[in-house]
């Protein structure tokens, strides 16, 4: 008797299994050969996302029929969803059945028969409700996004994997950051640019990524280009959305304890996506004017502020300031109009000035703006190419980490100075390398909201119109002269202040009018931009069975697995 209980036990468990997956009779085994993926956000906050996926089906295996396309949420206009296999129109799009939120394009008669290539070509005109407060940036908004990914054990081999990121209209070059490259990324930025319309670009790069790894991408910018109603909260840590079931596998209802056994696995996939996302909220972003892809180990020590300032991606503008400043302290030039920005050298120059000092000073003699723009940035790109050389073979991360800790450092010997007349006095020394801080306007503000200030020797050459504002003072400490005093005037530090960061502007401005303009000079010759892979009009794809979608990114957009059946 116990026998037979045993052997109705076990065939009731076997017809469970069989009627809960019913879909596994059938064969799925391909490989995703390349896989290209354009992400547009829009001005309006919405985002426009085009796929490239060309796979080849197994010889042992099924044909693929059908392809689910996983979407960053259910904000979407399904009539909007368009695809294409081998460029010809696929007329069954509908809402995915087993990827939620996703969309499900039927192949009919167009199936990719086993041992064939097929190209499939997705384009998901509008998706909102996509973009999220920054956490490190109120004034920034944030977009994540993770390309389709497919279950292991359907998929196998290499893929070429390509994501663009096109930001909205009128981003400049110099104002986005992008987000750090997955874990085991070729590199850990992005490649950047322009696309044909004048849009800035990041894009990520792996030929030898695979297909069934998600892979997440993001970046944030000002979020004054589009609507405020449009940028969210981010989801509150440990909000998930909601899993679907894996692709190509339908739960029946009255399998309960299938359900559990499946739900099982899927909330462990769950626990382990909320930690990589987790962990990469704690990513640090980064803005990116032209790129520098150095790889190496070590420091590489005795970089000066400047070229500091290239490696860590400061924009060209402030870079060309820091360089005037340098100039003038060093008693090699003096400005003689503020605004148009006029300067001249001065006599006797001063020895053992820096060849991107001495090309500055050379290219700000021609007064007529396009030429000097011109020999301006030839100045870069030189500067640029040097910086390039000197870290060949040290690490990027650790010297970048290097000189971010000395700006620190220098801002905080000022700020916690004693007396005004050695905060004056270590913000002169100091000044380029507090230069490098994003926030150095409202820092420097900050800092000297209350004077007096001790103005420094040199700043009669700087600010000439400020002179004659300021008061005698009593004698300080020489930096250039130790043990002799000399007598310096001071300014109220509001007024310094202001003076300091409109100046700052004001020169950036005059030499450089058009940021976006003068930086894609630039990088024309340091970093121009990869050929596109394919044209907008040949993206393609192909599908076949997924891993379960579980998007756990807080204040993010994934977009996640999709198959065939």
């Amino acid at each position: 008797m116990k026998r037979q209980y045993f052997l109705i036990l076990l065939a009731v468990s076997l017809l469970l299994v069989l009627t809960t997956v019913p879909v596994l009779a059938q064969t799925y085994y391909f490989s995703v050969d390349e896989e290209i993926v354009h992400v547009y956000l829009e001005s309006d906050g919405s985002m426009r996302i085009e796929y490239i996926l060309v796979f080849t089906n197994d010889p042992s295996a099924s044909p693929i029929e059908f392809v689910d396309i996983g979407l960053p949420n259910y904000n979407y206009d399904l009539s909007s969803v368009y695809g294409w296999i081998n460029n010809q129109p696929i007329q069954h799009v509908g809402k995915s059945e087993y990827v939620s939120p996703g969309i499900e394009l039927g192949l009919q008669s167009k199936a990719i028969p086993p041992g064939a290539t097929g190209e499939v070509k997705v384009l998901i005109d509008r998706v909102e409700g996509v973009l999220f407060d920054n956490y490190d940036d109120s004034a920034y908004a944030s977009a994540k996004f993770s390309p389709n990914w497919f279950g292991s054990q359907y998929v196998f081999g290499k893929t070429d994997l390509t994501v663009t990121f096109h930001l909205p209209p009128g981003v400049q070059p110099d104002e986005p950051r992008w987000h750090a490259s997955p874990s085991g990324w070729p590199s850990n930025q992005p490649n950047t640019g322009l696309d044909s319309d004048g849009r800035v670009i990041y894009i990520w790069h792996n030929p030898s990524a695979n297909a069934h790894t998600q892979y997440t991408f993001g970046a944030s910018f000002p979020r004054s280009y589009v609507p405020s109603e449009v940028v969210s909260k981010p989801v509150p840590e440990g909000e998930l959305f909601q899993p679907s079931p894996p692709s190509g596998i339908r739960i029946p209802s009255n399998m309960i304890v299938s359900f559990l056994f499946f739900g099982g696995i899927i909330l462990v996939l769950v626990g382990i996506v909320a930690l990589a996302v987790n962990s990469d909220r704690r990513r640090k972003l980064a803005y990116l004017p032209p790129k520098l892809a150095i790889e190496g180990h070590g420091i590489k020590r005795g970089l000066t502020a400047i070229e500091a300032a290239v490696l860590l991606e400061t924009p060209l503008d402030r870079v060309l300031t820091m360089i005037l400043f340098s100039a003038i302290k060093k008693g090699a030039t003096q400005v003689v109009s503020e605004d148009p920005l006029k300067i001249e050298r001065l006599t006797p120059q001063p020895e053992k000035l820096r060849p991107y000092e001495e090309d500055f000073l050379k290219a700000m003699v021609d007064e007529k703006p396009r030429k000097r723009r011109t020999a301006l940035q030839k100045v870069m790109v030189t500067l640029v190419k040097t910086v390039q050389k000197k870290m060949k073979g040290f690490s990027l991360r650790e010297t970048e980490n290097y000189y971010q800790a000395i700006m620190k450092k220098a801002w905080q010997q000022v700020e916690q100075a004693a007396t005004p007349e050695v905060r004056s006095k270590l913000y002169d020394e100091g000044l380029e390398w507090t230069m490098l801080d994003r926030d150095f306007d409202d820092r420097t503000r900050r800092v000297f909201r209350t004077g007096p200030v001790f103005v420094p020797i040199w700043w009669g050459r700087y600010r000439p119109s400020t002179v004659s504002t300021a008061r005698p003072s009593t004698a300080v400490p020489s930096t250039s002269a130790p043990g002799r005093s000399v007598s310096l005037p001071t300014l109220p530090g509001a007024q310094f202040a202001a003076t300091m960061v409109t100046g700052v502007q004001s020169a950036a401005s005059s030499m450089v009018s058009n940021v976006l303009s003068f930086t894609n000079g630039v990088t024309k010759t340091t970093n121009p931009p990869p050929p596109p892979s394919r044209s907008r009009s040949s993206w393609s794809s192909s599908g076949g069975s997924s891993c379960a979608c579980a998007c756990a990114c807080a204040g993010c957009a994934c977009a996640c697995a999709g198959g065939g059946r």
